[in-house]
C-alpha cells in the first residue's frame, strides 16, 4: 500500500472522519487486519480561520504548503486535504509539492459522472457554495448546479461555523436542513452534493428526498483506491 499525507485539524470532528472511513474503506477491500499507512499534521484552525476570515488567502495557503511540504518530507507518495473549503488554496500545494494531491471536487464530480446526476444543489460554507473553485470542477465532470440562494448560503454556513465545527449537533439544525432539501427538490435539483464535511451529522445522507452525494465519503474512498493503486 502506498503512504498517504493527510492535512487535517479543520475541522477535528473532520479529520476524525476521515480516518476513521479511509481505514474503514481499506479494511474492505484488503487484508482483514489490514490498516492505512497514513501520515496525519492536523493544523490549529484558528490561525486559518483568522486568516480566512481577513481574506488573507496568501497566508492561508501558506500553512497549508508547509504542511504538505513537511508531509512529502516525512514519507508521504500522495496528499489530500481533510476540508471542501481549504481547496481553495489546491493549486499552491499541487505548485509546492512533487507527489499527487487528491482534489475533493474531481472526487465527487468523477462519482455523479458515474451515477449519470448531471443537476444538484451544492449545500456547504459560504465559500464553496458561492466561488469557482469548487463549482467549476463539478461543472466540468458535466454537472449542472442551481444557483446558490443567498438565504440559504447564511443559514448552512451558520450552522457550519456556529455548532458543527464546534461539535453541537441540534434538532434546529437538522429540521434547518431537512427544510433545504426539500425546497432544493422543487427547485429542480436532481441531488444535492454535501460539499462540507461536517454537514453529515445534521443531514441523514441515506434518508432523504433526493440523493445525497457526501464529499467525505467520497474522498476517503478515493483515499483508499489511491493507497491500493
Amino acid at each position: 500500500m502506498r503512504k498517504l499525507g493527510l492535512i487535517g485539524g479543520m475541522s477535528w470532528i473532520s479529520t476524525r472522519a476521515y480516518y476513521e472511513r479511509i481505514n474503514q474503506f481499506v479494511q474492505k477491500r484488503a487484508a482483514p487486519m489490514a490498516s492505512a499507512p497514513l501520515l496525519i499534521e492536523s493544523l490549529d484552525y484558528s490561525q486559518i480561520y483568522q486568516a480566512k476570515q481577513a481574506d488573507e488567502w496568501d497566508r492561508v495557503g501558506t500553512i497549508l504548503v508547509d504542511s504538505a511540504r513537511r508531509l512529502e518530507s516525512a514519507g508521504a507518495e500522495g496528499l489530500i486535504i481533510a476540508a471542501n473549503a481549504m481547496h481553495m488554496v489546491y493549486d499552491r500545494l499541487t505548485e509546492a509539492v512533487s507527489i499527487p494531491v487528491l482534489h475533493i471536487a474531481d472526487s465527487v464530480g468523477q462519482a455523479m459522472q458515474e451515477a449519470k446526476c448531471e443537476s444538484a444543489a451544492l449545500l456547504g460554507t459560504r465559500l464553496v457554495m458561492t466561488e469557482g473553485f469548487y463549482r467549476n470542477r463539478l461543472v466540468a465532470h458535466g454537472v449542472d448546479l442551481l444557483p446558490p440562494n443567498p438565504e440559504t448560503v447564511e443559514m448552512v454556513d451558520g450552522i457550519i461555523y456556529k455548532e458543527l465545527m464546534l461539535g453541537r449537533v441540534t434538532r434546529d439544525a437538522e429540521r434547518a436542513l431537512k427544510t433545504i432539501i426539500t425546497q432544493k427538490e422543487k427547485d429542480g435539483a436532481a441531488a444535492i452534493v454535501l460539499a462540507c464535511t461536517e454537514l453529515e451529522m445534521v443531514v441523514d445522507t441515506r434518508a432523504n428526498v433526493l440523493p445525497v452525494f457526501d464529499s467525505t465519503s467520497i474522498h476517503c474512498r478515493a483515499a483508499a483506491d489511491w493507497i491500493l493503486g
